[in-house]
């Protein structure tokens, strides 16, 4: 079965963490994604804070900030290297703490021109962080994202290799800034797809509200179900996509409606 929930990165800079999941949970929201977004927010206190206000809302997965350790996770260096799995491990400890079972993943950032892809190593290197995650229960999945090392169709299946247990996030968003159909991503993930970051863009190109450009919804959830994907899809938008609480919402109940349909 898919949920249809909402990622508090929707609301960044407009409501911190402990103030949107309990306005989710307002609304009726059965799942979200919280976007950690500051090493204060990985400590297992702030997990705690946000466990007591999120009501009914069932947490889905957890998301960082990526340049704050992920890639460092893959660094030669020992130390450097150390540090950044200090840090996974204190989110690994919230997301327990939060009952979320699955981390939405960027992994190495491809900041320099001179940056080499080295599959390989990043496979294995990838096994190490499934690892660990897995130790408090919660699957490591990798986003599709134009900057990060998942920025074109055939790094999962490469990643996968060394891999195995690992998940998939699906980003539209993600894979239209990169310039390749969703749908190449959708058919790479397959059955280890985990989530699903949905947005809507005009025909102009501009980024809106599920509901409020052309982006094809029925067919995106049709495909899902008839792939039997029982994860979670999740309304990820910028806060500047919209003016008021109450479109976000309705961009929501939107998405709840047309699953429902689709099914």
């Amino acid at each position: 079965m898919i949920e249809v929930g909402i990622s508090t990165a929707s609301l960044f800079l407009r409501h911190n963490n402990e103030d949107a999941l309990p306005l989710f949970d307002a609304w009726g929201i059965p799942c979200a994604e919280v976007f950690l977004t500051s090493f204060s927010e990985y400590e297992p206190d702030f997990a705690r804070l946000l466990a007591q206000r999120k009501g009914k809302v069932r947490i889905h997965s957890v998301h960082v900030l990526n340049t704050q350790y992920e890639p460092q996770l893959y660094a030669e260096h020992p130390r450097v290297k150390a540090d950044a799995y200090g840090w996974l491990g204190k989110v690994m400890a919230s997301a327990k703490v939060l009952g979320a079972h699955n981390y939405t993943f960027h992994g190495i950032a491809r900041l320099k021109r001179t940056f080499r892809e080295n599959l390989p190593r990043s496979a294995a290197e990838t096994r190490k962080i499934y690892d660990v995650c897995a130790e408090s229960g919660v699957r490591l999945c990798y986003e599709n994202v134009e900057w990060t090392l998942y920025n074109h169709p055939g790094v999962f299946s490469e990643l996968k290799k060394g891999c195995p247990g690992l998940g998939g996030v699906l980003d539209i968003k993600q894979a239209r800034i990169s310039g390749y159909d969703w749908r190449e991503y959708l058919t790479e993930m397959g059955e280890s797809l985990a989530t699903v970051h949905v947005s809507d863009v005009t025909a102009e190109g501009k980024m809106c509200l599920p509901g409020q450009g052309v982006f094809p919804f029925e067919e995106l959830f049709s495909r899902l179900a008839d792939a039997g994907f029982g994860g979670a899809v999740l309304l990820e938008n910028y806060a500047k996509d919209f003016t008021e609480n109450g479109q976000l919402r309705a961009a929501y109940e939107y998405l709840a409606e047309l699953s429902a349909r689709v099914r």
